[in-house]
């Protein structure tokens, strides 16, 4: 069982910014910018292109709906998307406001958050989606 998954059932807290039947977002705890938000399938599959056809679909369009919720509330030209699925064996998305190229940099050092910046921000963007 990934920590995704016990995420998703209540195990372990999250800064939850959207949920619904099949998918959870909620804030990226190292983010790479304030406002990395992680869009997770609710159905444990570790490699994203393993996913049934109408699930990764409807991953785009949850994500969506998610980014444009962050984009109304982190200033930022872009949402940029990241799957990379080395972290983490359960199917995910980065999405994570960027005003350059290098906003995307995952070796960079990570943005540094209070509890109560992290409440803030998910109960922003939840307002928003």
């Amino acid at each position: 069982m990934t920590i995704f998954t016990k995420i998703i059932r209540g195990e372990i807290p999250c800064y939850k910014v959207a949920e619904d039947d099949n998918f959870i977002a909620f804030l990226d705890v190292n983010p790479v910018a304030k406002g990395h938000t992680l869009v997770v399938p609710k159905k444990e599959v570790d490699y994203i292109y393993d996913l049934d056809d109408e699930t990764l679909a409807a991953l785009w369009v949850f994500s969506k709906k998610v980014a444009k919720g962050v984009k109304a509330v982190v200033p930022c030209n872009r949402i940029g998307i990241s799957v990379i699925g080395l972290e983490v064996p359960h199917a995910h998305a980065h999405l994570i406001p960027i005003n350059t190229l290098d906003d995307m940099n995952f070796s960079k050092p990570r943005v540094k958050l209070a509890t109560d910046e992290f409440v803030g921000l998910a109960a922003q963007i939840a307002l928003h989606i």
